[in-house]
């Protein structure tokens, strides 16, 4: 049930980012997204994903890997198209 509850909310909070880059890959629009906030939570992100290998918790390593790879583009589309 812990595992469970693990995956529900990884699913949640990943699928809360595929909008916001869906729409910034779409449009490359990046006007109201602040760089250093990404930048800082791009980094936090990787560093949870880095825990999750350490501990061996799967849902924290998924849910870590997807969203550090869409924070990741959508910091990309934000240098790249300032």
């Amino acid at each position: 049930m812990i595992e469970f509850i693990g995956f529900v909310a990884a699913i949640l909070t990943t699928l809360s980012f595929v909008p916001q880059a869906l729409h910034t890959i779409k449009t490359k629009d990046t006007s109201g997204i602040s760089l250093w906030m990404y930048v800082i939570f791009t980094s936090g992100i990787f560093l949870w994903l880095v825990y999750g290998f350490l501990i061996t918790n799967w849902p924290l390593i998924i849910a870590n890997l997807v969203t550090f790879v869409l924070a990741a583009t959508i910091l990309i589309f934000k240098m790249k198209y300032k």
